[in-house]
């Protein structure tokens, strides 16, 4: 997995986890899809761990 993706999905999980966001402010916050927030947090995080 390249580096900046692997970084990008700890960013979103851990803004996830510390702020209790929704998809929606979670998708706004870095200017990305909510279906890439639903693409990067269970996937992507699950292969990090």
């Amino acid at each position: 997995m390249k580096a900046y993706i692997e970084e990008r999905a700890i960013e979103v999980a851990n803004f996830i986890i510390k702020s209790n966001a929704t998809v929606r402010e979670t998708a706004k916050k870095f200017g990305i899809s909510k279906s890439t927030v639903h693409m990067v947090f269970p996937f992507r995080v699950g292969v990090i761990m």
